[in-house]
């Protein structure tokens, strides 16, 4: 009941833009002692996180879940996963249901700073974008006006596509939808002649279709979407281990490390920062109230940030997304670990 009223506490300050208490305390400390990391994720999109044929969860988003439970425990399956909506997603973080959200949330100034919650480091870059029925014939997003657009509430592309037409001074109709997958049935159903949402998910959204090449998603986009997980907000010591997580598995595939190499790469690498990092020399871990091998047990696991995508966002997936801005920084990206000394 008390978690009951405090979600819609949190839900009702988070519709009204007002700033929330800081909630310190001790997760790390919690999820140790508890065992088990419990992680917020999408509630079923393609390359991010949805349940497999046998129910496991595979994704992106799923993955950074598990190098953090790695990094804790030493074992990816330590850690459950709640599949969150848009609306539900920040309350459900606020309120203690989830320790971390990764998914596909937008870093923004407004929830960063009114939510009573903390945004962290950036994972993943996308932007707002439509899908179309490809006989349509639309090439361009100002072909839409007075269009009927599907969107997903509680999300950023709410707004982007509002503040589009408005810009461009054309009227549309909205159709809101609580989860994607019914945003995507009402699509193809044809009760809206778009679909507007980050590219990723149009994408992972088309590759579900029975017939993906009857859709075209439109190459404009209108919004910089970078993804980024969050935590609650007055915890730094929780906040520290999923910011240096994320950053380790960017900083180990700029420095070559891979699940196939890192046994190798610890044992004989002279490079000074790649021994810290692999914890050689144990002040890494140390500063996180981590194992000293946490880097490497991590990458043994789950591979290098370069490995994840690949798996479940790459060429070679049904999804089918280049790297792009997902990138290193040495590759044209915009990935840029931060130094880990």
């Amino acid at each position: 009941m008390r978690k009951a009223i405090l979600r819609t506490a949190l839900a009702a300050a988070a519709c009204l833009g007002l700033a929330l208490p800081a909630r310190a305390g001790a997760t790390l400390d919690a999820v140790k002692a508890r065992g088990q990391l419990i992680c917020g994720v999408h509630n079923g999109i393609a390359g991010f996180a949805l349940p497999d044929g046998r129910g496991v969860w595979q994704g992106l988003d799923a993955d950074l879940c598990r190098a953090v439970a790695v990094a804790l425990f030493n074992d990816p399956n330590k850690v459950r996963f709640t599949p969150l909506s848009s609306s539900t997603r920040f309350t459900a973080l606020g309120s203690g249901e989830v320790d971390v959200l990764f998914r596909t949330s937008t870093h923004t100034m407004m929830r960063d700073v009114t939510l009573g919650l903390r945004a962290i480091t950036p994972y993943f870059y996308d932007g707002h974008g439509f899908m179309v029925r490809s006989s349509a014939n639309i090439a361009k997003a100002s072909e839409l006006a007075g269009a009927t657009i599907c969107l997903v509430s509680g999300t950023t592309n709410e707004l982007v596509t509002a503040d589009y037409f408005r810009t461009i001074g054309q009227s549309f109709t909205p159709v809101l939808f609580e989860r994607t997958d019914q945003a995507l049935g009402a699509l193809q159903a044809g009760r809206c002649d778009a679909f507007g949402t980050d590219a990723s998910q149009l994408a992972a959204g088309r590759s579900s279709m029975p017939s993906p090449g009857d859709w075209t998603i439109l190459a404009e986009r209108f919004s910089k979407e970078p993804y980024g997980p969050y935590v609650r907000r007055g915890d730094d010591e929780w906040f520290d281990v999923i910011r240096y997580t994320v950053n380790a598995l960017m900083e180990a595939e700029e420095r070559g490390i891979t699940a196939a190499n890192v046994e190798q790469m610890r044992r004989e690498s002279t490079n000074p920062d790649t021994r810290r990092l692999l914890g050689v020399t144990p002040e890494l871990g140390q500063a996180l109230k981590l194992d000293p091998a946490w880097v490497v047990n991590i990458v043994k696991a789950m591979g290098n940030y370069g490995e994840i995508y690949d798996r479940h966002m790459g060429p070679r997936t049904p999804v089918g997304l280049a790297r792009g801005p997902n990138e290193l920084w040495t590759k044209g990206g915009l990935h840029y670990p931060l130094p880990m000394r």
